[in-house]
């Protein structure tokens, strides 16, 4: 009998853990010292683009700035899913076609969670920036108005390491 109740025991106690274990791996990267800095940085470009408007859009692009470092960019969509600023491939910029290689479209994943949450976590397949093959990527978006009242989305990212 000791036994029994001692296994039933251990049972529990494992099934516990996977429980916890899944919760801390498919919660949205909020926690981290990297993630806090990546939200505070998409919040002060937020703050900047909401008052000044496309005028701020040249700065985004200038490389090794507060804006953009390495991999690490700041960039804005419209509403639509046309990118309006994407300093690493400014190819990109007035086009409206971000998909990632499984063709889920990227553009939808941000505009929805900037018209559902207003701000939040996306995840998708990217390109670092200067490669060709697509690497996981979280960003943190946020829905602003531009001064016309123009809405938009603003985000950054991180590659997963």
């Amino acid at each position: 009998m000791k036994r029994k109740t001692l296994l039933s025991g251990v049972c529990v106690l494992l099934g516990l853990a996977f429980l916890f274990s899944l919760q801390v791996f498919s919660a949205e990267p909020t926690e981290s010292a990297e993630a806090k800095q990546l939200v505070a940085l998409v919040d002060k470009a937020a703050a900047l683009v909401e008052s000044k408007g496309k005028d701020f859009f040249p700065e985004l692009r200038k490389r090794d700035s507060e804006w953009w470092k390495g991999d690490l960019y700041v960039f804005v969509d419209g509403m639509d899913g046309t990118v309006l600023v994407n300093p690493v491939d400014p190819g990109l910029e007035g086009k409206n076609l971000l998909k990632d290689p499984a063709s889920k479209a990227v553009g939808e994943l941000l505009i929805e969670k900037a018209k559902t949450k207003g701000s939040g976590w996306v995840e998708y397949m990217w390109p670092k920036p200067g490669e060709s093959t697509p690497s996981k990527k979280i960003s943190y978006v946020k829905r602003i108005k531009m001064p016309d009242g123009v809405p938009v989305i603003i985000g950054a990212g991180m590659y997963a390491r």
